[in-house]
This record gives C-alpha cells, structure tokens and sequence, in this order.
C-alpha cells in the first residue's frame, strides 16, 4: 500500500518536467543497435555498459513507426502492457518471458529441452533526475548435457565436518544457483534492479544489482554480464568534453559456505569489487579507457573482515602498488579503445594483465560493420580473444576474478584462443541471426576460477559452436520476439556428446545468457 500510494503521489503532483535517467537493456540485440549509429553521432562514452537514455537515447531512433490501428497492435508493437503517464511520472509494467522447447538429436534419452521462464518489468522516470527499474524471473530449465556438466561443475561447495567441500546444486550465467527441477533439470529464481540519480547534468549516480559490460564486443576479458549480478554503487562524471570517469564498487561471493553457525543458513565467502575506469575522448570517433578491477580480501572459511580502507580510493594502480604483496587485494589492470571508421564501421580491442604480471596478459581484437550490400539494419561482427592460462587466478584462490562461482570477465575463463563470426539481418520485422565460435583451448580447465586450494586437472583441445536463428520481432521496447533456433556443438573434451539442437519458443531479450562456450 505505501509502495502505491508513492507511485500515486509521484504521478499526479506538478513540480518538475521529467527526465530521462534509465539505462539501456544489455542484450545484444541492444548493443548490437547502439553501434550502429541511428542517431546524429556514434556512441563515443568509454563503453561502460548499461549506458543511460539521456546519454544516448536509443529506443526511439529503433521503434517501429508503422500506423497502428488497434490498442492491442500498438501494444505488442510499440509501447507496454501497461503505461502510467503524467507530468511528472512515467511508469511501464510488461510481462517478461523465456519460453521454449526443443530436441537435442544426439542425445539417445530423447528428453525434452525446455526453458519456462515467467517474469514481470518495471521501468521508470520519477521528476526530473530520478528513473528506476526492476524485474522478476521464475524459472524452470531443462538443457543439454555439456551445459548441465558445466552448470554442476560450478555448483555451490558445502564443508563436511572434516572440513573438506563438496559440490551441491549448480549456477546458471546470469541468474544464479538452483535447486533440482524433476531429476534432470533446474529451478532456479532471481530478481535485478537498479535507480539512478542526476543531480547535475555532469554527474549520475547509480545503485542497484543490475548486470555490467565494459567493451565493444560480443565478449568482455575485463568486466562481462557473464556471472550474475552483484549489489554495487556507481558514479559515472563526465569531466568534460574529453574526459570521462566511472568509479564502481561492488560486493562479491564465492559460493562456498561457511563453517556451521547458530544462523538458519550458513552465510557465503565475501570479497569486495572496486573499478576506476578513466577514459579519454580525442574526437568524437574515438575513445580510449584505462581499466582497474580489483577483488578485495574479506576473509575465508574462518574470519571475516572489512576490506582495506583504499578500497574506496578513486585513483587507478595505486592500491595495487601500495598493498603488493599483502593479501589484501588483487588487480586486473587493462585499457578498452576503440575508433569510429566512417559512419558504419568500428574496430575496438582490449588489452588485461593480471596483478602486474607480464605473463598472465590477454587481448581481444575486433570489428563491427553495418549496412553491407546496401542491406539497412544488416550486422557483421568479427572477434578474435586470446586469454591465457590462469588469467584471473591467482595465489590466493579466494581473490580469483570470479563471481557467484562463475567467471566475472569472458565466460570460458581462461586457457583458450577464441574466433567469433557474428552477423543479423531485420526486415519488416523478420530477423536472421548466425553465430559461430572456436575455441583452441590451451592449459584449460573449467574450473580453474574457483575459489578453492585444489589443484584441477588441465586439457588442450578444441571447441565448435555454431547457432542460426531465425524470427520474427514485434517490440523492440521488450526485444518481445518468437524464434526458431538451431545449434551445433563439437569438442574435443573427453566425455561430452556433440550437441545437435532445434528449438522453438517466445521472449522477451532484455538480458544475456551466455551458452556458446
């Protein structure tokens, strides 16, 4: 009833004009429109995702503007189930879904696979420097057997009374860790959201637990949406022209649990997240950013601890430097750059060494093209990653760059060279979308970012993933869009199946969840 009476006072008083504060979806569909300039200028903002509406103002340059005739029609292609508007207000309610079925033909049980996904967005502008979202997302899934291994592989460690973990449950990239669905899949619930505040046109001022993405590409060796998302607070100041700074800090989990204790659920492992990223703009084309990530020591099975007071220190590289050797934190320093090639054309990398160590470096290189053979709204996106062995981990596994039991930066860890072939097309409405992956793995092991003193077995080998998708996308708001989906997967890696895939389902595409690894 509060909540209501809230939203009631905010939409019906007169005081402010509205603003625009709320931050883009981090799907690709979105990232993907974004740097294809529908706008007067390219997006030039240091590539710190979410980026907000009043920076870049997407989503209209990217409605459909056909007549609609009828309430429902206008719904389901232009606008949300719901819309509260006024002066001051604006306030949309959707339902948010992921649902569909399909068959895996290598697999001889010839289960079903499935993705039941039942949810509800909020998005909105409350006066003139304050917007918000949030949403809500029941889950049940059935997938193939390389994505269980993985998901398990990952799952949640618990302490027997010798003290020794053991695996329980499995975690889902970018939603979190489950519970048993019928002896062969996985429930599993969670919930995002976020506020933001402008109180000048230079600062804005972000909190919530709503995924992060630094970079031009599909993939991300500083910070990706990969691994679920973290409470955190954000400050992004646009110094001027030429010069950007985003300061964000988080708090992270490993999923181990510790020792029992007279509370009802054992409480997790803990260490905070800090990153300084500093970018400067010499044209309106290109941007260059210095990047610091840096995981916190708050203790193990046994204690538990503050971080260090320069864990809130602004400046890159000097809480690194200064605490080198102590145990209380570890840095992932890199620089995101990327040039604006005409009006349609993008190249970008990154580079990332680990803790100032010259033989744990990794890069990425790529190119974004639009438009090709006259072809409006066309995509063709080449990457190339190349991440070494033991990237992100380091003496102390409890400060690995790691997440929720999952990769914070590229989904696959470390250990591997990686080519992506991206492309998509759109026309009234019908999308075609293909993907393809390699991967030359090398000292690699999936579960080499954990947050435990084991020594993993490593393997070299190599990886083929390839997805074509083909739909039909009604609201560009909601990426509300049916799909038919096939997919193939090869390995090398001893004991999992080729997979050999055909779905068909319906969804709302407001967030990743990576399964090409």
């Amino acid at each position: 009833m509060k909540g209501f009476l809230l939203i009631a006072i905010c939409c019906f008083s007169a005081f402010y004009s509205l603003g625009q504060q709320n931050l883009l979806p981090l799907h690709s569909f979105y990232k993907d429109q974004l740097f294809s300039n529908k706008l007067s200028k390219p997006y030039n903002e240091g590539s710190f995702f979410p980026t907000s509406e009043g920076d870049y103002d997407l989503i209209p340059a990217i409605l459909d503007s056909t007549p609609r005739y009828y309430t429902v029609t206008d719904i389901l292609y232009r606008k949300h189930l719901i819309e509260i508007t006024s002066k001051d207000c604006y306030i949309t309610i959707s339902p948010a879904a992921n649902i569909s079925s399909g068959r895996d033909f290598t697999d001889t049980s010839e289960r079903r696979l499935m993705q039941n996904t039942r949810g509800v967005f909020v998005e909105g502008d409350l006066f003139k420097k304050f917007s918000f979202a949030t949403s809500f997302y029941e889950n049940q899934a059935r997938f193939t057997p390389y994505e269980d291994n993985y998901y398990s592989s990952v799952g949640e460690r618990y302490q027997n009374s010798a003290g020794e973990y053991y695996a329980q449950n499995a975690v889902i990239p970018g939603a979190g860790r489950t519970k048993d669905f019928k002896g062969d899949g996985f429930d599993y619930a969670f919930a995002v959201g976020y506020f933001t505040y402008a109180p000048i046109k230079q600062l804005r001022i972000s909190a919530g637990n709503n995924p992060q993405f630094i970079g031009d590409g599909h993939r991300s060796i500083l910070l990706s949406d990969n691994s679920f998302a973290a409470p955190y607070l954000r400050l992004d100041w646009k110094i001027n022209s030429k010069f950007n700074f985003t300061y964000y800090r988080s708090r992270l989990i490993n999923l181990l649990r510790r020792r029992l204790s007279s509370s009802a659920e054992v409480y997790y492992e803990t260490k905070g997240h800090s990153v300084n990223y500093f970018t400067y703009k010499p044209t309106e084309k290109m941007s260059i950013s210095l990047f610091e990530g840096s995981i916190w020591n708050r203790g193990d099975s046994l204690t538990s601890t503050t971080s260090h007071p320069l864990y809130f220190n602004p400046v890159p590289f000097i809480s690194s430097l200064i605490l080198d050797g102590e145990n209380e934190v570890v840095s992932l320093l890199g620089i995101n750059a990327n040039y604006q090639l005409g009006d349609k054309h993008r190249v970008y990398g990154q580079l990332a060494m680990n803790d100032w160590n010259t033989s744990k470096i990794g890069y990425q290189l790529g190119y974004r093209g639009y438009n090709f053979f006259g072809l409006s709204d066309f995509m063709f996106q080449l990457e190339f990653n190349h991440v070494p062995a033991k990237m992100y981990e380091v003496s102390n596994p409890r400060l690995n760059y790691s997440h929720n039991n999952l990769p914070l930066a590229h989904s696959k860890g470390s250990g591997f060279r990686e080519m992506i072939l991206r492309a998509n097309y759109e026309y009234n409405h019908w999308f075609f979308d293909v993907k393809s992956v390699f991967y030359i793995l090398n000292d690699y092991s999936q579960d080499a970012h954990l947050a435990l003193y084991e020594s993993e077995p490593t393997i070299d080998g190599a990886i083929f993933y390839q997805a074509v998708e083909l739909g039909y996308r009604f609201n560009r708001k909601m990426n509300l869009s049916i799909f038919g989906r096939w997919r193939w997967r090869t390995t090398s890696e001893a004991g999992i199946p080729i997979a050999n895939t055909i779905q068909i389902g319906m969804r709302t595409g407001l967030t990743n969840h990576y399964n090409d690894f």
